[in-house]
């Protein structure tokens, strides 16, 4: 057998025991094929007589708005679960329905855990109460007793900041101080599964800090399972391992965070292009294809050029096959993401000048980095006007996780480090060389 093989055969193990490990875990939400329609009214009946002759013609004197349709999908303990969609696609309806707010024409929702949404910050605030009175007020609609609001109190004001405007009226706070407030008592619910609507942005850039360290917390602990639906693809990439991208009702692409982040980021790139009539018809064919793919370029894939395993003094090659059938001019664009610290350390593009089906090959110098396991992607751009307008571009396809390249690169001079880069290679020096003396400190008696 050769070692290529040997190689292959220790990786699909690896994969086999972690997806194992994976499946272990117990499905804490489960949803199976929920559909949602609200009824929106086209005939106006002006009496009992007018409404039994519509209903006698057969005039509904509605239409049926279809906003969820056949909707299935998981989420297990310990989970990030993202859900992503352009406004109006159908996510905040189906949050509703996770959170037991609105009922489901057909499917059904289970939940195994407790559930807290954090849908709408604020809700049952009342503004002629102060903020303190506020504080006992929302913790008792989360269930919390008088007991237990005081004794989490002071916690809720400090992490609000809010600690000099608490006897004010709620009127008088500004929205941000109010969202501040409620974000601050609903962070305190003890729930299994968290379901966050586009909480993530709420509070100045100093409170996003918090908040960010907050949900930082919560998605190192096991037993918390997160369900977020936002727009910002930066949030599904840091915080989700899971998500699901919902289209006019439908879920299109599910799984793997990246794919649905960067399919999400194409699609709004769809809409601000030129509308057709034939857009629908084009984006039935898109799917056809590997997610990232579509007609215009039905290929694109980042493969190694030898061994997924380098040292630091040979870096590490690949290539990019693609084919590319537009008839615009074109750049190839690769990024090199850090898999386990997180991260894109390195990232350029590249003009290409010879449409169809290509392979371009390159080389990463890797003696500046330490030890770890690192990821490939590539996406290919169209100038709208040329490349004397670099200004206007757009993403026509990408590598999803089937078709970006991993490696590893293992080096004694790399020793495995919580930093990227080699401290060898990419060092600092003290200054004041004064006050970093290697004497003994003194001591007195």
């Amino acid at each position: 057998m050769t070692d290529k093989n040997v190689n292959q055969n220790e990786k699909a193990k690896t994969v086999n025991v972690v997806a194992q490990k994976t499946d272990d875990r117990p499905v804490v939400l489960k949803v199976e094929h929920v559909a949602k329609y609200f009824r929106l009214p086209t005939e106006q009946a002006t009496g009992l007589k007018m409404a039994f002759l519509n209903w006698t013609r057969g005039i509904k004197g509605y239409t049926e708005q279809h906003v969820l349709r056949d909707i299935n999908f998981e989420v297990k303990q310990g989970d990030f679960f993202g859900i992503v969609g352009r406004n109006g696609s159908g996510k905040s309806t189906l949050l509703k329905i996770i959170s037991g707010i609105y009922m489901p024409e057909k499917g059904k929702v289970s939940v195994k855990g407790k559930l807290v949404p954090f849908i709408e910050l604020g809700v049952g605030f009342n503004p002629e109460l102060t903020g303190r009175e506020n504080v006992y007020l929302n913790g008792a609609l989360l269930g919390f007793s008088h007991d237990e609001i005081d004794a989490m109190y002071d916690d809720i004001v400090e992490f609000a900041e809010l600690g000099e405007f608490m006897d004010q009226k709620l009127k008088n706070y500004s929205s941000g101080m109010q969202v501040r407030l409620a974000f601050s008592v609903a962070i305190k619910a003890q729930g299994d599964i968290l379901v966050l609507d586009e909480v993530l942005a709420v509070g100045d850039e100093a409170f996003q800090r918090k908040c960010d360290n907050f949900f930082s917390e919560i998605r190192k602990d096991p037993t918390k399972t997160v369900i977020l639906v936002t727009h910002s693809m930066d949030s599904v990439k840091k915080y989700c391992n899971k998500a699901i991208l919902i289209k006019d009702g439908e879920i299109i692409v599910s799984g793997n965070k990246n794919d649905v982040a960067d399919r999400y980021t194409l699609e709004n790139l769809k809409r601000e292009g030129k509308e057709s009539a034939d857009d629908d018809q084009k984006n039935a064919e898109e799917d056809q294809y590997p997610t990232g793919l579509n007609a215009t370029v039905p290929l694109l894939a980042v493969r190694p050029s030898k061994e997924p395993v380098c040292t630091m003094k040979e870096g590490f090659s690949f290539e990019v096959e693609y084919d590319y059938r537009g008839d615009k001019d074109f750049y190839l664009a690769c990024s090199l993401n850090d898999i386990r610290r997180g991260g894109v350390p390195f990232g350029d593009s590249f003009d290409l000048y010879q449409p169809g089906h290509h392979t371009v090959r390159f080389h990463v110098p890797m003696d500046i980095f330490n030890n770890g396991e690192f990821r490939i992607i590539a996406s290919l751009h169209e100038y709208e006007n040329g490349r004397d307008d670099p200004e206007h571009v757009r993403m026509v396809a990408f590598t999803n996780e089937d078709f970006a390249c991993d490696f590893s690169m293992r080096d004694p001079k790399g020793t495995d480090n919580f930093a990227l880069l080699n401290k060898m290679r990419f060092g600092y020096e003290i200054v004041d060389k004064d006050l970093a003396s290697r004497q003994q400190p003194i001591t007195t008696e």
